[in-house]
């Protein structure tokens, strides 16, 4: 039986993609506290596969995988995305001016601006995952916790929803991709992804130069973001996401070009786009 693992136990928004992403009933999903953990389970051999959310439609980048996949031997080889509805959910039920403390992932406070807005008194505290967040409300004993979880984290804590999609958007999604050890090349779609990193010079134009070829040969960047690069205090590397497959030759073409113009690149993996 395949092995794979996932942060925030069973009533994590990751443990509803890791069953879409692994539907059949030969794989043994794995739950454990922290995307750390995941990352390290799969690059140690304990697991074959982990779950990671990616990107928020609405937050953006979750920079925490992006930095972790960036520092570790893994590459994504799928993906999937998921609606995600938060609802306030407490131990009792209760009115909602009267929370004082709101725990949930970075990424859900983040999306549930609107609400905390208006929760003037209201403490918030980050938890690992929305899950987290509701499996420490229930074991709480103090009056005015909440968390911001869903509706089936709700469920299996036995916690009571206080206010429904409190989320400022409805249709947010969050993509989750699956992350191993081997990369996959297992053929060539018309809806593949490859993620990449790079790193250019510190000089006017750099980016420019670097993504140029892209453009001139007709390939969607779907994805780019910035992020910092530790221990070199104001320096940047970018993590992209490209439409085509490395092994296809225009692909291959315009990341050879990339290759010479910056300082480093690296591959994360190549996977189908996912619903």
């Amino acid at each position: 039986m395949t092995a794979v693992a996932y942060a925030g136990g069973a009533a994590a928004h990751s443990a509803a993609a890791a069953e879409r992403l692994f539907p059949a009933d030969d794989h043994e999903l794995v739950a454990l506290d922290t995307f750390a953990e995941v990352v390290r389970a799969a690059v140690e051999g304990d697991v074959r596969f982990g779950v990671l959310p990616i990107e928020s439609s609405l937050a953006g980048p979750v920079a925490e995988t992006h930095d972790l996949l960036y520092d570790s031997p893994l590459s994504i080889v799928a993906e999937t995305s998921i609606p995600i509805r938060h609802h306030l959910v407490a131990r009792r039920s209760l009115p909602v001016e009267h929370v004082r403390v709101v725990r949930s992932h970075p990424v859900a406070l983040e999306q549930c601006r609107r609400l905390l807005a208006s929760l003037k008194h209201a403490k918030q505290i980050a938890t690992s995952t929305t899950a987290e967040a509701a499996a420490q409300v229930a074991e709480s004993a103090v009056a005015g916790e909440a968390a911001i979880a869903s509706e089936r984290a709700a469920r299996l804590y036995g916690l009571e929803v206080i206010a429904s999609d409190v989320g400022d958007h409805p249709e947010a999604f969050t993509r989750f991709v699956s992350v191993a050890t081997h990369t996959r090349l297992d053929g060539i779609q018309e809806t593949w992804r490859t993620a990449f990193s790079f790193v250019t010079d510190h000089r006017a134009g750099a980016l420019h130069d670097a993504i140029e070829p892209f453009a001139r040969h007709g390939i969607d960047l779907v994805q780019l973001v910035s992020r910092p690069i530790p221990h070199s205090p104001f320096t940047y590397r970018f993590d992209a996401v490209l439409a085509g497959h490395p092994l296809d030759p225009v692909p291959r073409a315009a990341l050879t070009e990339v290759r010479g113009r910056v300082r480093r690149l690296r591959v994360f993996g190549s996977y189908p786009a996912g619903t």
